[in-house]
């Protein structure tokens, strides 16, 4: 093999919400898990989880055995975000990653690992982490804040089933603006791109809200982008 060769790895951001305390009443946040690097380079430094790429994987199973080993998650969300292969970001080798990220529900993430070398971090207030993952980070969030308007994205941090202000608090944790509760509900409702069911919340003292779905007809490309104000 030529020494002076790339090696490819995938790694993976993963995004859930969680409270920012243990207070009922706690806005949920952005978070991500971080494993502790256990070898150099970057010994001791948090990183992003991820590995090497198995010779008869493809780059998607790759992704999710290494999610899954390093912080007990699987995703329902799984998709390719970007390469990154900058000469410098290894200092003792070529590497080249191929980064994906997973977006997990508040029940999933409970189910993660965490230890010594696992922890959640808020997602924009992470550690200096190893290689260049500050930058994968970055970039992870520009992408998800982005496709919030032109896409069902936020479909993947709730059931099959949620209210309208599960879904606000959603869209307010990853855009990190308050949204007005009534013309949130009035555009939502306005695009068709949610339907209303039968059923309620169960549970809580007042009236138990409506919960919804999202209208599996519904098409961002004819309808346009879900007006955020």
């Amino acid at each position: 093999m030529n020494p002076e060769a790339p090696t490819l790895a995938v790694s993976t951001v993963i995004f859930a919400l969680r409270a920012t305390d243990s207070s009922e009443t706690s806005p949920a946040t952005l978070w991500l898990p971080l494993v502790r690097r256990i070898r150099e380079p970057f010994e001791g430094k948090w990183a992003l989880p991820g590995g090497p790429i198995g010779a008869s994987e493809s780059l998607g199973d790759a992704a999710a055995r290494n999610l899954l080993e390093t912080t007990s998650l699987r995703s329902r969300y799984l998709e390719q975000l970007y390469a990154f292969g900058t000469l410098d970001r290894s200092p003792s080798q070529r590497v080249v990653s191929i980064v994906y990220w997973a977006l997990v529900r508040p029940d999933e993430a409970e189910r993660a690992t965490e230890g010594e070398n696992v922890r959640w971090f808020a997602a924009d207030d992470p550690p200096q982490l190893a290689f260049d993952h500050n930058t994968i980070v970055e970039y992870a969030l520009w992408r998800l804040r982005n496709k919030m308007e032109y896409s069902r994205i936020a479909h993947a941090f709730l059931g099959e089933r949620f209210t309208l202000t599960q879904l606000r608090e959603v869209y307010e944790a990853v855009l990190r603006k308050p949204l007005d509760p009534a013309n949130f509900r009035r555009q939502i409702e306005s695009t068709n791109s949610v339907v209303a069911t039968d059923e309620r919340l169960a549970g809580g003292r007042h009236r138990p809200p409506r919960l919804y779905r999202y209208n599996e007809s519904f098409d961002l490309a004819d309808n346009g982008p879900l007006p955020m104000t």
